[in-house]
């Protein structure tokens, strides 16, 4: 079921005219914007599920973009910046076409969960396969419907299992394309990640689409200080395309920083964590970032940075067993320098949120 709405038609010369998009047997035509409802294996319940998609077509030629969010079920905040880009009056001046997919696991969604109802993992399961499992199914379907009619694509994620990511931008930045529009995404951190094996970023690769990986606050979580910047990096990142009028603000923005490397600080013994160092924070070898008691205090251990970087990724949740991912740490070349950007980064958001008339998620 699709509803649709076309602006008045305005007469454009042939060259710059953008081409209609279909998608399963809906054609968009330049000027439309149409919320679509992409059919998926129905419940044991006899309930039909539907993946919904909405797609923006441009009167004016330009590139497809796919922006998507809840790959993983409980991965919510990508669900509200894909909201707030759709509600952009800029919109009706785009180039190109935006087709955007704030749920594309609605199974893990409908459940809080991160998973399928086969367990399986979404992003694994890449390019997926029409007879294969659920998520195979599901991966196939997405990578023919979506990922096949566009150039260019945003995937938005969070942390996991009770973890927040500082926001940061993750991609094959060895791929120059990839990486300059990473750059102008407009966050401090970019991170150079291996494709994963089964990772929708893998199977875009393959298919020659440039393509993002937006990760900030932690599951099942509306955090304001990471959607507000994933709106604008999705806006920034348009712009970059030509699909959105560049911004009139002369001041260049800040040339981010490239992690050489990261890893996990992990807890030394089971027991209840009490942290001291937040998202964001520069660290250096051996620096005290938390201590992991048991219920009584009788035996305490200090979790110690082993190398020296900004806290990336870090675990809310206080309950931990031995060996359990706790801080997540990127090297730099100039912790001083990523520290100093990161804490300017926060501020101006901040700023921001405290003099906007509306006011954001708290």
């Amino acid at each position: 079921m699709a509803k649709a709405s076309a602006s008045p038609h305005v007469a454009l010369s042939r060259a710059t005219v953008n081409e209609p998009l279909t998608i399963n047997g809906t054609t968009i035509r330049p000027g439309q914007r149409l919320t679509l409802d992409i059919p998926l294996p129905q419940l044991y319940t006899h309930t039909p599920m539907t993946m919904p998609a909405h797609v923006v077509c441009g009167k004016r030629d330009g590139p497809r973009l796919f922006v998507c969010a809840a790959l993983h079920g409980d991965e919510l905040n990508g669900v509200e910046i894909i909201r707030r880009v759709l509600q952009l009056r800029a919109l009706q001046r785009l180039r190109g076409t935006l087709v955007a997919i704030p749920m594309v696991n609605v199974y893990g969604v409908i459940h809080h969960s991160r998973y399928l109802p086969d367990r399986r993992d979404l992003n694994r399961s890449f390019p997926g396969s029409e007879r294969g499992s659920l998520a195979s199914r599901l991966a196939e379907l997405f990578m023919s419907e979506i990922v096949a009619n566009c150039t260019h694509g945003i995937d938005l994620h969070t942390g996991a299992g009770h973890r927040a990511n500082l926001p940061q931008v993750r991609g094959n930045l060895e791929d120059a394309q990839t990486a300059s529009l990473a750059k102008l995404f407009g966050v401090p951190v970019l991170i150079n990640s291996r494709i994963r094996d089964g990772s929708l970023r893998e199977a875009a690769a393959e298919c020659g689409i440039p393509m993002l990986v937006y990760e900030a606050g932690e599951a099942l979580r509306f955090d304001e200080l990471s959607i507000r910047p994933g709106v604008q990096g999705i806006v920034n990142v348009m712009r970059a395309l030509g699909m959105l009028q560049r911004s009139r603000r002369k001041t260049p923005p800040r040339e981010p920083f490239i992690a050489n490397s990261s890893s996990w600080v992990r807890a030394p013994q089971s027991g209840i964590l009490r942290t001291v160092v937040g998202l964001g924070a520069r660290v250096s070898p051996q620096d005290h970032l938390g201590v992991v008691a048991d219920p009584f205090g009788e035996e305490e251990s200090e979790v110690r940075a082993q190398s020296g970087g900004i806290v990336i990724g870090r675990t809310n949740l206080p309950l931990v067993h031995e060996g359990e991912a706790v801080y997540h740490i990127a090297r730099f070349d100039d912790t001083h320098e990523v520290a100093e950007q990161v804490e300017a980064f926060q501020s101006s958001h901040e700023e921001a949120l405290e003099a906007d008339t509306e006011p954001g998620i708290v």
